[in-house]
């Protein structure tokens, strides 16, 4: 009895300095992302206990992969409902893989949207807030993805595409392409994001969009939409003649309705 007693004393010493290591350790690879934290047990009932133990037993990117072809074969059927509900238990299980995120946001702000859009059978006051919850559906779903990959320039460009394109938001569209530049500094993206700025109706954002259409200008992107976008600001702005580019002034100082002399 008193050998057992000291073998317990002995086992619980040594848990005692093993679990601190442990934990340190752990915090460690997390910190790293080189380890998930454990799921989360809210999505239990959504998985099933066979895949729940798998997910815990560390088999997540196998359930995942199970799941996301359910989706696929859902979308197929035109299910939308299960194709939200199975993403969502998708991306849960992988939070860190980008792809998830973005093909789930499409299907619902993209295929589900315009599939209620144009859906005969249902009323057409019915089919318009469908569409415009899918939509919102998307953009909900990106925004979870960014809170798990807030540096992720793919999620941004498709958060400012689905404000540019389906919302029609483009001040909105304007500040995600500002993310996309910042992440990714590739030029193009302060691009659009001054012509989505250029297209509101609020001077100060005018300002914005002529400084970044400029800035473009100057480093040599002198497509004709930019030399195009540039005039109509400076006439929006009613910037002075000097400050105009040239393209700007050469058209202002051609004399109008000349007489072109006889030979």
């Amino acid at each position: 009895m008193k050998r057992h007693l000291q073998a317990l004393v002995v086992l619980l010493l040594l848990g005692s300095v093993k679990l601190p290591l442990e934990e340190s350790v752990t915090q460690h690879l997390r910190a790293a992302k080189l380890l998930s934290k454990p799921i989360d047990l809210g999505i239990r009932e959504s998985v099933g206990q066979m895949s729940f133990a798998a997910a815990l037993g560390g088999l997540r990117s196998l359930i995942a992969s199970i799941t996301y072809l359910r989706a696929y074969r859902a979308w197929e059927n035109i299910e939308w409902a299960k194709v939200d509900s199975l993403f969502q238990i998708t991306t849960r299980l992988q939070p860190r893989y980008q792809n998830y995120w973005d093909e789930a946001s499409w299907h619902m702000a993209y295929n589900a949207a315009s599939s209620y859009l144009y859906n005969e059978d249902i009323e057409p006051m019915v089919r318009g807030k469908f569409y415009a919850d899918y939509i919102q559906r998307g953009i909900d779903i990106l925004n979870e993805g960014l809170r798990f990959l807030p540096d992720d320039a793919r999620l941004w460009n498709a958060l400012a595409e689905i404000y540019d394109r389906r919302v029609h938001d483009p001040k909105k569209a304007a500040e995600c392409y500002l993310e996309v530049h910042r992440i990714s500094h590739n030029d193009r993206y302060a691009r659009f994001a001054g012509y989505q700025y250029a297209q509101t109706s609020d001077p100060e954002l005018w300002q914005k969009a002529y400084t970044l259409l400029k800035t473009a200008y100057y480093k040599k992107q002198r497509q004709p939409s930019v030399i195009e976008q540039i005039k109509n600001l400076e006439d929006k702005l009613k910037l002075p003649l000097m400050q105009r580019i040239p393209e700007k002034r050469q058209a202002l100082e051609q004399p109008q309705g000349m007489i072109r002399p006889t030979q």
